[in-house]
C-alpha cells in the first residue's frame, strides 16, 4: 500500500487518499497579479457589492482568504466575471491593508469585535437635540471608537428647532471637534446638506447615530436622488419601529467628491476592544506626557504621569479631564 506524506514536499503539496476525481492539493496560491481593484459598497448575506471602475458587480470571498472578512470601505482585488451582468459572480481574492478601521462590540462583555467600516477618514456622529433626547454617553463611546480607529470625528446635531445645542456642545468644547447644528426645516430645504457637505468633500465619512435622530434623512440629502435609501418611523422613547437601514452602505456624494457610509442605527456601542494607548494618539498635547507613565497605564490612576504634565503647564487641565471622561466610558455601561 502506498504511503502518503513520508516523501512529500510539505511546502508544495498536501496529499490525501486518491479517491475518484481527487488530486493532491497545492498550497501554493496564485498571486492574482492581474486582479482588478474594487471598492466594497455593501455586504449582504455573504454577497458583496463592489465598484470596479464604473461598474457595480456582485462578488463573494474566495476560499483562500479563510476567515478574513471584507467590509464596507475595503479596497479589494477581484477576479472572475467583472462584467456586472445579471447573475454573474466575481471572487474577492485579496483585501488590501486598511488605513483606518471603525470597530465596535455588541456590548462591553463581548470579546469579539466587529469591523463596521474600513478606510473611512471621518466619523460623523449624528444625534438629535430632542425627540429622542441626546445621549452623551453614546456620543462619548462613538468618539472613543473614532480615536481608536484613526478616524477624525464630526458632530452633527439635528432638530435644533426643538432644543438648543449650547449645553451639549459645552461638553465637547475642549476636544475641538468640528460640528454642524441643523433643524428639521434645514433638512427639508437643503441648507443642512450644504453645510454638512462642506465637511465631507474629498473624504470618506461614516455616519453613526441612534435610531430616530434623522441620520438616514440627512444622508439622503447628501447623495444623488437615485441612490437614496428608504426611511421609516422609529419611536423616540422605545427605539421600536421600522428601522430601514439594516446594513452599512457606501454612497457617492452629490455635487462633491467623496463618499458617505450610512450605517444601521445603534442602541449601544461596545468598547471591549479599546486600548487606551491608541486613544491617546488623538490628544497630541497630552501624548508626550505619557512617557513617564507606568506600563499599561490607564491614564486615570495615581502613578499616571499626565497629572504632572498638566501641572507643569504643558496642557490644559480640561483636556485631561476630557480624555479621562472618554476612557471611563469603557468601564461604565451607557445607562450607569
Amino acid at each position: 500500500m502506498r504511503r502518503y506524506g513520508k516523501h512529500t514536499d510539505e511546502d508544495d503539496i498536501r496529499s490525501r487518499p486518491n479517491r475518484k476525481g481527487n488530486r493532491p492539493r497545492t498550497n501554493i496560491r496564485p498571486k492574482h497579479e492581474d486582479a482588478a481593484e474594487g471598492l466594497v459598497l455593501t455586504v449582504d448575506r455573504g454577497r458583496l457589492t463592489c465598484l470596479v471602475d464604473d461598474r457595480t458587480i456582485t462578488a463573494m470571498k474566495a476560499r483562500e482568504l479563510g476567515r478574513k472578512a471584507a467590509v464596507v470601505g475595503d479596497r479589494v482585488a477581484l477576479v472572475g466575471d467583472l462584467s456586472g451582468a445579471k447573475d454573474t459572480l466575481a471572487r474577492i481574492v485579496r483585501i488590501e491593508e486598511r488605513a483606518s478601521v471603525l470597530r465596535r462590540t455588541a456590548d462591553d462583555d463581548d470579546p469579539f469585535e466587529r469591523v463596521v467600516v474600513a478606510n473611512a477618514d471621518q466619523l460623523a456622529v449624528v444625534t438629535a437635540l430632542a425627540d429622542p433626547e441626546p445621549r452623551p454617553r453614546l456620543i462619548d463611546r462613538c468618539l472613543v471608537a473614532a480615536y481608536d480607529g484613526g478616524l477624525e470625528p464630526l458632530l452633527v446635531l439635528t432638530k435644533s428647532d426643538l432644543a438648543p445645542a449650547d449645553k451639549l456642545l459645552e461638553l465637547y468644547g475642549d476636544l475641538d471637534i468640528p460640528y454642524v447644528v441643523t433643524s428639521r426645516d434645514e433638512l427639508e430645504n437643503g441648507d443642512a446638506a450644504d453645510r454638512v457637505r462642506a465637511h465631507l468633500d474629498g473624504r470618506v465619512t461614516a455616519f453613526v447615530g441612534h435610531s430616530g435622530v434623522g441620520k438616514t434623512t440627512l444622508v439622503n440629502s447628501l447623495v444623488p436622488v437615485d441612490r437614496r435609501r428608504s426611511t421609516g418611523h422609529v419611536n423616540a422613547v422605545t427605539g421600536r419601529g421600522r428601522h430601514t437601514t439594516t446594513s452599512a452602505l457606501a454612497l457617492p456624494l452629490a455635487d462633491a467628491e467623496g463618499w458617505v457610509v450610512d450605517t444601521p442605527g445603534v442602541r449601544s456601542f461596545g468598547l471591549a476592544h479599546i486600548d487606551p494607548s491608541r486613544v491617546i494618539h488623538a490628544f497630541p498635547d497630552l501624548e508626550p506626557g505619557t512617557e513617564g507613565c507606568p506600563r499599561a497605564c490607564s491614564h486615570d490612576e495615581p502613578d499616571c504621569a499626565l497629572d504632572a504634565w498638566v501641572a507643569e503647564g504643558h496642557a490644559d487641565p480640561a483636556r485631561l479631564y476630557s480624555l479621562r471622561r472618554l476612557l471611563a466610558t469603557r468601564e461604565r455601561r451607557e445607562g450607569d
